[in-house]
């Protein structure tokens, strides 16, 4: 059975704010701190880098306690509603640091913030893979959540727009700044009306299985290794272009305070997107249409490389191209993972979402530290200089060209090999929800 516009509304609402505020750390916090706060190339690489070593600890733990969770307010609700405020701190100390701030102020605001994501990113994709157990309703679950996300990507891009247009308000310092404010007032509005509004799923059976075994029986999960391999190559691709994204507009096209035009565009072109590889997705399948996302932006990457000073609309059609691949990326993993989970049901007899999407976060972070720190510390390895006022070589600005645009494209290609054989298909999903369901049938028959 469908679920209603306004649930698939509420729902989404959450994933605008978390998207407001993650857009700039990806692709504004980088060069501000490298930039304006003077923390060298490689330190921040290396910081960005030990946050996430400690997500390896977190998340798995986050989402162990998060499965076993059980209040009258549901088991994924009051962790969302305990992370909000500490995301808001967060948020505002990181994008409006206080003078004088440097390496430590870097680590101890990424560090509280990887934990706040964590301890609301993983009870609320899980609850999401809980609303439908749908083969193509959680495509369609996941597409409207991606577009909200979407929407409140391009709303960090918009809002300084705006007071770029009207105020003469540019540059990483003021995008910081003024999507920092947006992000704090947004944010609780946007996670209460999602906490209030959409149920929770209680038709599940409370996990007791031990870690240890628990992870051995993930491990044997042969489709989830596949997707989430796929998903780290993908990501670690995103993320070396997305720090290098305004790095390449400002020292090779030379129009800095234009790049947020070209974001605007890039993630306009994703919402248009969302639908149509949703729809995709019903047509040839799920994996086969997110092969197609990968070759898409694995083909239209490299034309960056021919681009120079001056040529900042005519990246405009390979950007277009870029962000209509996106749109797969951000609808079809997310439904994807809802149906390996299913297997794991089968197997285990319990519903562990939480512990799945805390290895899916995991993956996700590491994938975004590993491409940050590979694109940072390349460029350190050049010695490209990022400072204001400073020249690079013709050959310091070819390897960032070769950095943003040819690099990825390899990691893209190999995402599609890794995710060629997947298995799970419309058809074999629904014979894993009529086992589920006869052995749902047997336990109320022997209750």
């Amino acid at each position: 059975m469908k679920l209603k516009k306004s649930t698939l509304f509420y729902y989404s609402l959450a994933e605008m704010p978390i998207n407001i505020a993650l857009f700039p750390i990806l692709v504004f916090i980088p060069k501000f701190y490298t930039g304006e706060m003077g923390v060298p190339l490689a330190l921040a690489a290396n910081i960005i880098l030990a946050v996430r070593i400690f997500d390896v600890f977190t998340d798995p733990v986050v989402g162990y306690i998060n499965d076993r969770t059980n209040t009258k307010w549901g088991r994924r609700r009051p962790w969302i509603a305990v992370a909000t405020p500490l995301l808001m701190v967060s948020i505002y100390m990181l994008f409006i640091p206080p003078e004088g701030a440097g390496a430590l102020h870097l680590f101890l605001w990424m560090f509280l913030l990887s934990i706040a994501t964590t301890m609301l990113i993983i009870p609320y994709y899980a609850w999401g893979a809980e609303l439908s157990p749908d083969y193509n309703e959680r495509s369609r679950i996941t597409g409207w959540r991606s577009i909200s996300g979407v929407v409140g990507s391009l709303s960090a891009q918009l809002i300084p727009t705006i007071a770029l247009v009207f105020f003469g308000l540019g540059g990483s310092t003021n995008v910081l700044y003024i999507v920092g404010i947006a992000s704090v007032i947004i944010m609780p509005i946007c996670v209460f009306l999602t906490v209030l509004k959409v149920p929770e799923s209680k038709d599940y059976v409370k996990s007791n299985i031990s870690p240890i075994k628990g992870f051995k029986i993930m491990l044997e999960n042969s489709p989830f290794k596949r997707l989430i391999m796929a998903f780290m190559f993908g990501g670690i691709a995103f993320s070396i272009t997305i720090p290098l994204y305004l790095f390449f507009i400002a020292y090779v096209l030379m129009a800095e305070e234009m790049a947020i035009f070209m974001l605007t565009f890039f993630y306009l072109t994703n919402i248009v997107a969302v639908p149509f590889w949703v729809w995709l997705s019903k047509q040839i399948g799920k994996h086969k249409a997110y092969m197609c996302s990968f070759a898409m932006i694995a083909f239209a990457h490299p034309f960056y490389l021919l681009l120079g000073e001056g040529d900042f609309w005519w990246m405009l059609p390979i950007t277009i191209t870029t962000g209509f691949a996106a749109g797969g990326f951000a609808a079809l993993p997310n439904s994807m993972k809802a149906d390996v989970i299913d297997l794991d049901t089968v197997k285990s007899g319990e519903n562990r979402s939480g512990l799945f999407f805390s290895s899916w976060s995991l993956t996700s972070k590491l994938a975004g530290s590993v491409g940050t720190w590979l694109a940072l510390t390349a460029l350190s390895w050049i010695s490209f200089n990022t400072g204001t006022d400073v020249n690079n070589s013709p050959t310091q600005l070819l390897g960032l060209k070769l950095l943003f645009s040819t690099l990825p494209s390899f990691f893209f290609v190999t995402a599609i090999i890794i995710i060629w054989k997947y298995p799970i298909t419309e058809e074999m999903h629904s014979k894993i929800r009529n086992k589920l369901n006869k052995s749902k049938k047997e336990k109320l028959l022997e209750a």
